[in-house]
């Protein structure tokens, strides 16, 4: 076997992790240059605007980890107890949209249905005896991250239960065992295990919410950390605060993710969980009811924003709106620096997933190096830096030096990138340690290596998997609009960049029917994803069977 001086897939491990390592370098370098250079001004930051803003950041997230996930419990719960409900099926593909739609879409799905003009304004004024003063502010924040977060937790909590041996359901049946009886000891347990590393998902992305907060907002009352940073940069250009910020939500989202991995979470959260069916203990009148109420509340929950957000965007002139130049030059845009930002996501992972396979393969049974331990893991801690403070940290370096405006496509495509690169990993990485456990040790006998390695060994099982990934972080980068509102200008702008402008005019209208072309571009990417996954992930458990 190639030693691990000699592998060039070792080399392109290390490369890729130099690659984020400077993009994640600068960006504290560029913090720390900034403080040193005013160490004074960083200090003063720390003032009660701050800390009031931390408390804000801190609190709105545990309520909307609160109300996302205790409603899932019961909504798993109702879901599994009746795996023969009617569409069912159809139901859990619904709770999957939420991570697939841009958050700018689903705000003004929202928007369209508890906005002051929204859908309902008439019943919830009369419903508050007086003008429906619209959603914004905390609650805004809690519906929109309700609405992303309760599909998630519940398909997760549902994916727990799915662990429960089946031994266990049949002496159940035997028993007699009523809806508490089961629910006591037998889901609750497996419940339990689960939700503190779900929990612990939430609140992260909750804390690192940063396009709800800014389009729900509101104001200075409820604005985070993250929002926060934007505006000190964008708006009052005060570089020292902007620091202070970056390093207090640095420090947070540090504190969660190691919580999250000593609870054994999974920061990359899933939108394509298989879910098995399974027969259940025969649900009896009154909880068949009860179970169907609460499958009913959470789909108009879950659905009435999309549905909004359709029926709004048909109302709006979309041929007017596709025929505009801006529109058009937003949307070339848009595809060329998400078709960039996604080929450098796939070629990242892939460089780690081929560098970790290589090490394992070549240490013979000793314990990991640390560059094994990096590729193996290093994917994940990206996290810990939210798009919104890398771009804060290039900010204040480049600032003096050059146009900061003028990084825009490099600092989009480069952010996102890094951002997408923990999904793209994980399409990828099964797929590559199958093949590389079959073709390992002949690839090494007949000197197969490099390029003719991934052209004639690698590439055949990679095909469908980097498509996965590719279209994934397409996706996510189409939807992002972290980066580009701190970078964005006239010159440059993207389709959730240009729907902002047009929220920000109150051209509702056109925000409505942009939202529309962006969420369904979105969808339909991450869709293709989750085909391409399924059809991987079906092949590979035929493999494995054989």
């Amino acid at each position: 076997m190639a030693r691990p001086t000699t592998d060039p897939r070792i080399a392109a491990g290390v490369i890729a992790l130099a690659a984020i390592g400077i993009l994640i370098g600068g960006a504290f370098a560029g913090l720390g240059i900034e403080a040193a250079r005013n160490p004074q001004g960083a200090a003063d930051a720390f003032d009660s605007y701050l800390f009031r803003i931390a408390r804000f950041t801190l609190w709105q997230a545990l309520l909307s980890t609160l109300l996302s996930v205790v409603p899932a419990i019961f909504v798993a719960r109702a879901l599994s107890r009746h795996p023969a409900f009617p569409g069912r099926a159809l139901i859990l593909r619904l709770f999957a949209i939420p991570l697939a739609l841009p958050a700018i879409v689903a705000a003004l799905g929202i928007l369209s249905l508890y906005g002051r003009a929204g859908y309902f304004t008439e019943p919830l004024a009369a419903l508050t005896g007086g003008t429906w003063p619209g959603i914004y502010g905390l609650s805004g924040i809690l519906v929109a991250h309700v609405f992303f977060n309760l599909p998630l937790a519940t398909r997760l909590i549902l994916e727990a239960l799915q662990t429960v041996p089946a031994d266990q359901w049949r002496l159940a049946s035997q028993l007699g065992m009523g809806a508490r009886s089961s629910f006591r000891l037998i889901e609750w347990p497996a419940m339990r295990a689960a939700l503190p590393g779900i929990a612990g998902l939430v609140f992260m992305l909750c804390i690192t919410s940063f396009t709800i907060v800014l389009t729900l907002g509101g104001g200075p009352a409820a604005t985070t950390l993250e929002v926060a940073i934007y505006q000190a940069l964008r708006f009052d250009f005060d570089p020292a605060r902007a620091v202070a910020l970056t390093l207090l939500q640095i420090g947070l989202t540090a504190i969660v993710v190691l919580v999250l991995m000593r609870l054994g979470a999974n920061t990359t959260g899933d939108a394509n969980l298989p879910v098995a069916q399974r027969n259940y203990i025969k649900a009896k009148a009154g909880e068949k009811a009860l179970n169907t109420a609460i499958i009913v509340a959470a789909l108009i929950f879950v659905g009435g924003p999309m549905l909004a957000t359709i029926a709004s965007g048909l109302e709006a002139d979309l041929g007017r709106l596709a025929g505009e130049a801006s529109v058009q030059l937003a949307t070339l845009t848009s595809i060329v620096l998400a078709t960039l930002s996604a080929t450098l996501a796939a070629m990242l992972a892939l460089s780690l997933v081929m560098a970790r396979r290589a090490l394992a393969g070549s240490r013979a049974g000793s314990d990991k190096t640390v560059l094994e331990r990096f590729t193996d893991t290093g994917a994940g801690f990206v996290l810990v830096v939210p798009p919104i403070v890398i771009g804060a940290g290039w900010f204040v370096l480049v600032r003096q030096s050059v146009d900061v405006f003028s990084l825009a496509p490099f600092m989009v495509v480069t952010v996102n990138a890094v951002m997408a690169m923990p999904f793209a990993v994980r399409a990828v990485r099964p797929a590559y340690d199958a093949a590389s456990e079959r073709h390992e040790r002949l690839c090494a006998q007949l000197g197969i290596s490099g390029w003719n390695r991934l052209r004639l060994i690698d590439w055949p099982v990679l095909k469908r998997p980097l498509a996965t990934a590719f279209a994934f972080a397409m996706a996510l980068s189409l939807g992002d609009l972290g980066v580009i509102a701190l970078f964005g200008s006239d010159a440059v702008q993207t389709l959730p960049y240009l729907l902002l402008a047009r929220m920000g005019s109150y051209r509702t209208d056109d925000a409505a029917g942009l939202a529309l072309m962006l969420g369904l571009l979105c969808l339909a990417l991450t869709m293709l994803a989750d085909r391409l996954g399924r059809e991987t992930a079906n092949r590979l458990g035929r493999e494995t069977a054989k």
